[in-house]
């Protein structure tokens, strides 16, 4: 099995966050600089029996902590790990980026060499809202490969901390950007498609980790498991990651990089074989800011005995020789901790002598910022913009008709595009740039001097350009100066003077406006959306370098947009909700509207799977079971009472518990659907699958997305497709305890406004 050998972090939001160690294809660069510096050299330090390859890692990593000092030991639990001289092994740095493209975040990366640049692409909140696992798939395989370039000429590490699956649980969240959106499913079908493309297969398990500025959090057993469990448990099963990383707070009152209970069920349950990092300075926190612990060795004691192996920081550098002489940790801790490191960085091939000779050692300079790449940048960036309004076929323009552009907005000339933890992006655009190549003549005013829009000094310019248009694109929305990942919103309309600008723009100009929106969070637009001066509106976010290009391409008509929201957009009333309340299920008793679509009982701006098209489609169900039984999966036992209780009348029998049925993948169907393109433009489209329950049982979602296809249509004709159902996963959810239940009677399906009913019953 051939790896990219590179390791990939996954962003995990709240207890802790998945590394996906993705393995960067090993390759080489004959020109300078040169390569890092590697162990196991011929010839004074190849004859250790950890640089021999045929022998398996578990005994090669074995014999390398055997020859290891204690001082040694502590020098590698940090993200520096320092070099040991006497075996002939180099310093080494976990810490590099990568969410949506090499990045200058962490100290692993650097762009002072050969390699100035890689591409941009959009962020992740952005290539998600494509709904399109393909695409996921080609963006983690062009990111591993620009990252194992950059490694074989000593600008990146080998492990990568990206992607963020953090579940986007409230929209002031400065780093919902980064994530994949509000959907549990969603957010994992996306970090397995991004860290298997960025590993080059299906490589070795990496885990990474997300912190947030929360001090403590309050989980229920039930939210745990049916909202922000199932992406790391993704991540882990099926994307095979290498290392986790907990995050800074505190779940129900224990930090998490303390909790024996969290770390122990990637290990225990999930099956996670790799290493275990504390997010920067987050063992300091349990002692400094949590007085979790009584002192910084307890601290150091305390996160090493639950299962961390390393620290992102100094913190146990500096406290661990004293915490083994005070007794508080023995050396066999520590041995634990390197054996989960050092196999990681076996099986990456560090110990396997010159990475030059290696299958992939020959990537450098030349396969950063590709063609090919930067085409996937562009194609990324037009799948993900999401048309939220359209009245009376606005859009898309004719660029044959040589249109008097005006573009309005403080972002419009910027061509920093990509949002949070981006690098330096190879071609980048500004969205003025883009729309300037289909326009006969264009002029642009920033209406206001920056996205806080907190003066109308330059209002009058806007408005005397918007007079004189033919047409006038007005840019809006916010920036990394409103959210970031130490800053969170607390106000979900537009900044500033921005809606008066935007009010009196679309009043003064001859035609209704487009409204664009950048920003990676929700925004309350319904001044916007009831506005019929205002006749269409395009959700952006920061699309990356190519985004300038995709948006002029959707606006005049060349693609046919086709995004969905991954994500609900929320009213200005939300931010009453508190932002520390975990709970994502409705609380009428206390006025808690609940998060997501799955739970959220209050009025939406936009709904989670929103978006338009220039064309219009409609649904035929060619094919689902009407009943499925649940008998042949039931175990004698269990079918008798549950029989026997019906029979007697002793309570109704509503569900039963996912863990007590047998075999239950056996009870998967296929749900087959015929999609017609009503419209006269070919173009993709998002096939969504949504499950409603056949009563209200307590604790059960308002409705949930069992599956998603994108899909080519062609005007006028349809296609097929099909999406598999899971009953056992994707129709139960988890009762207060925690565990999954499958409930009984009549489920509906519905995609579109065609619905379809599966009745389950016992017999």
């Amino acid at each position: 099995m051939m790896f990219h050998q590179q390791t990939s972090t996954i962003f995990i939001f709240f207890f802790f966050t998945l590394l996906l160690l993705i393995h960067l294809p090993q390759f080489t660069t004959p020109t300078p600089p040169p390569p890092p510096d590697y162990p196991c050299k011929p010839p004074h330090h190849s004859h250790h029996p950890f640089c021999n390859p045929t022998l398996p890692i578990s005994t090669r990593t074995t014999s390398l902590i055997s020859l290891l000092t204690l001082s040694e030991k502590i020098n590698q639990l940090s993200n520096n790990a320092s070099s040991i001289p006497h075996l002939g092994i180099p310093s080494y740095q976990w810490w590099s980026e990568s969410l949506h493209g090499i990045a200058t975040n962490g100290p692993g990366v650097n762009f002072n060499g050969s390699v100035k640049f890689a591409t941009d692409f959009p962020q992740v909140i952005v290539s998600a809202s494509s709904f399109n696992r393909s695409l996921w798939f080609l963006i983690g395989s062009a990111v591993g490969v620009e990252g194992r370039a950059m490694y074989n000429v000593g600008q990146a590490g080998l492990s990568f901390w990206a992607p963020n699956v953090n579940v986007f649980r409230d929209p002031r969240w400065g780093r919902g950007q980064e994530t994949p959106g509000e959907d549990p499913m969603v957010v994992s079908a996306y970090a397995v498609e991004f860290v298997r493309g960025i590993q080059g297969g299906d490589g070795i398990k990496n885990v990474l980790n997300d912190d947030h500025d929360q001090d403590g959090l309050l989980v229920s057993q039930q939210d745990l498991e049916d909202t922000y469990q199932p992406p790391f448990r993704g991540c882990v099963q099926q994307g095979k990651a290498s290392c986790l990383m907990c995050s800074y707070n505190a779940v129900n009152g224990v930090p998490a990089c303390a909790s024996e209970d969290l770390l122990a069920l990637v290990r225990n349950k999930w099956g996670f074989e790799g290493y275990i990092t504390s997010d920067c300075d987050a063992v300091a926190t349990v002692y400094e800011y949590q007085h979790y612990a009584k002192s910084p060795e307890d601290a150091v004691a305390d996160v090493l005995k639950a299962g961390v192996d390393i620290n992102c920081g100094t913190y146990m550098l500096r406290h661990t020789e004293s915490a083994v002489q005070q007794g508080m940790v023995k050396e066999d801790d520590l041995d634990r901790a390197l054996f989960n490191l050092f196999s990681v960085q076996m099986r990456l091939g560090l110990f396997n002598g010159d990475p030059k000779k290696g299958k992939f050692g020959k990537l450098g300079p030349k396969d950063v910022c590709t063609l090919e790449h930067k085409k996937l940048a562009l194609e990324a960036a037009r799948q993900g913009i999401v048309l939220l309004k359209n009245d009376n076929k606005f859009l898309p323009l004719d660029r044959n008709s040589g249109i008097n552009l005006a573009i309005i907005g403080p972002m419009v000339t910027t061509t920093k595009l990509g949002g949070g933890y981006s690098g330096i992006p190879c071609s980048p655009k500004s969205l003025y740039e883009g729309l300037k190549e289909y326009a006969k003549i264009i002029s642009y005013a920033f209406g206001c001097r920056d996205v806080q829009c907190d003066s109308e000094d330059g209002f009058a310019l806007a408005i005397d350009i918007a007079k004189e248009a033919d047409f006038v694109v007005i840019v809006a929305g916010i920036s990394t100066i409103q959210e970031t990942e130490d800053l969170d919103r607390v106000s979900l309309l537009l900044p500033g003077k921005q809606m008066d600008l935007v009010t009196r723009v679309a009043s003064a100009s001859k035609r209704p406006v487009i409204l664009v929106l950048t920003g990676g969070g929700p925004l309350d637009v319904s001044f916007a959306e009831t506005n019929q001066l205002i006749a269409s509106i395009l959700w952006v976010g920061y699309p990356g370098e190519a985004g300038g290009k995709a948006l002029a391409e959707i606006i005049f008509g060349e693609f046919n947009p086709a995004g969905r929201l991954p994500m609900t957009w929320y009213p200005e009333s939300f931010t009453n909700v508190p932002m520390n309340d975990m709970g994502m299920r409705a609380d009428p008793s206390r006025g808690y509207p609940g998060r997501s679509y799955r739970f959220y009982t209050g009025s939406r701006i936009y709904g989670f799977g929103h978006g338009l098209s220039y064309s219009d489609f409609s649904y035929k169900l060619l094919s689902a079971p009407n009943k499925l039984s649940l008998s042949r999966i039931t175990e004698g036992g269990l079918r008798k009472r549950l029989l026997n209780n019906i029979e007697k009348e002793v309570y109704e029998v509503d569900h039963v518990r996912v863990d007590e049925l047998q075999n239950c993948n056996s009870l998967s169907f296929v749900v087959h659907i015929s999609v017609m393109n009503h419209g006269d433009f070919d173009g993709n489209h998002v096939v969504m699958l949504f499950s409603k329950w056949p009563k209200v049982i307590r604790g059960s979602p308002e409705t949930q997305l069992v599956g998603f296809s994108r899909l080519h249509t062609i005007s006028n004709k349809s296609i097929e497709t099909s999406i598999l159902v899971d009953p056992c996963e994707h129709l139960s959810f988890a009762d207060e305890q925690g565990k999954r239940i499958l409930p009984l009677g009549h489920h509906i399906l519905n995609v579109g406004d065609v619905e379809h009913t599966v009745s389950i019953e016992i017999f």
